[in-house]
């Protein structure tokens, strides 16, 4: 760890936050929960520690449900609306949590190397050589 840290917050600023840099990895998310939450064809997220999140404000939490049944914990900005966070059980046991990329203040160096869900992706979207593409999710 550097010591560096980021931070970001919603539209409105009644939620902010203040993580560690850089972020573990960063990915993105086509499934169709994810493109609905976000009303983009993907979600971006950074995978960050937990236990060195900051936040301030309250956030609301709307309980989804993913295609393997599991609970997906999607936190937002009751204010205005902003997705902010995404948990799940299994992140919360590996110690780690989503942050949603746009809601750093910063986002120019946040690039996804690991994309998921690609077989929900408009047929226009490409990722990058190198990159891993899995057309659902696996081991993550």
């Amino acid at each position: 760890m550097t010591g560096e840290r980021r931070e970001g917050g919603c539209l409105c600023g009644a939620v902010r936050y203040s993580l560690p840099w850089p972020l573990a990895m960063a990915v993105s998310c086509s499934c169709r929960n994810c493109q609905k939450q976000s009303g983009a064809p993907l979600s971006l997220v950074g995978v960050t520690m937990r236990d060195g999140l900051e936040i301030g404000g309250t956030l609301a939490t709307y309980v989804d449900t993913a295609q393997s049944g599991n609970a997906v914990y999607r936190q937002f900005c009751p204010a205005c609306g902003s997705p902010v966070l995404t948990d799940t059980d299994a992140a919360r046991a590996q110690g780690v949590i989503f942050i949603k990329g746009g809601t750093l203040d910063d986002a120019t160096e946040l690039r996804p190397t690991v994309h998921c869900w690609t077989q929900s992706a408009p047929a226009w979207l490409s990722f990058a050589k190198g990159d891993t593409i899995m057309q659902r999710q696996e081991g993550l």
